[in-house]
C-alpha cells in the first residue's frame, strides 16, 4: 500500500508560483511513475504530467510545459511539482497518483490517488 499526501496549494495572482509536494509513505515504490492531474467541476480529470520515481525523465502536458517542473527528493519520498507563470485556467484541484504502468497519461493507470490540494489563479 501506498499513501500519498500533497499539500502546497493555495491562492495566487496571475503570473505568480505556487510549488506543491506529493509526500509518498507506505511500500518502497522506487519503480513507480507519480503522475500529477488536476480537475475542475463538471469536467475529467486532466493529465498534468509524470515523473519515474528514480527521478528520471518527465513528461508534461502541452498545456503546461515550460511553465511547469517536477523535481524529487528520494531521501524524504517527496515529489515536487513547480508551477510558475500561473494563469487562470490552471485553477484547479490537483491531485498526485503513483503507478507502475508503462503507460501514465490516463487516470485509471493509477492505483493509488491523494486526497487533492486545491490551486486558485485569479486574474
Amino acid at each position: 500500500q501506498v499513501q500519498l499526501v500533497e499539500s502546497g496549494g493555495g491562492m495566487v495572482q496571475a503570473g505568480g508560483s505556487l510549488r506543491l509536494s506529493c509526500a509518498a509513505s507506505g511500500r518502497t515504490f522506487s519503480n513507480y511513475v507519480i503522475g500529477w492531474f488536476r480537475q475542475v467541476p463538471g469536467k475529467e480529470r486532466e493529465f498534468v504530467g509524470g515523473i519515474s520515481r528514480s527521478g528520471g525523465s518527465a513528461v508534461y502536458a502541452s498545456t503546461v510545459k515550460e511553465r511547469f517542473t517536477f523535481s524529487t527528493d528520494n531521501a524524504k519520498n517527496t515529489v515536487y511539482l513547480q508551477m510558475d507563470s500561473l494563469k487562470p485556467e490552471d485553477t484547479a484541484v490537483y491531485y498526485c497518483a503513483a503507478t507502475r504502468s508503462y503507460t501514465y497519461s490516463r487516470p485509471e493507470e493509477y492505483n493509488y490517488w491523494g486526497q487533492g490540494t486545491q490551486v486558485t489563479v485569479s486574474s
